[in-house]
């Protein structure tokens, strides 16, 4: 099961940089189309919100690769201070 979430880290790390290329490539291509502010500041505020997503994806992703999720507490007591 470790061996797992480890592989499943390395999925989420691509999952993170994949999905944000492909809405920065969506998002030139339709500014290009477009041309017009409106579409400028649409697809620059998609960006700007979708940025801590991808990177939280990929710290998860990382973490997970690294081993950090191998053990995880079955209760409160469990949990190191």
């Amino acid at each position: 099961m470790n061996a797992i979430k480890k592989y499943m880290g390395l999925v989420w790390m691509a999952l993170a940089i994949g999905s944000y290329y492909i809405l920065l490539k969506t998002a030139i291509e339709q500014i290009n189309k477009v041309g017009h502010m409106d579409a400028i500041i649409q697809w620059g505020i998609f960006a700007i919100i979708f940025l801590p997503i991808a990177i939280g994806l990929f710290i998860f992703g990382w973490l997970a690769f690294q081993g950090l999720y191998d053990h995880l507490p079955g209760s409160s007591g469990e949990v190191e201070d």
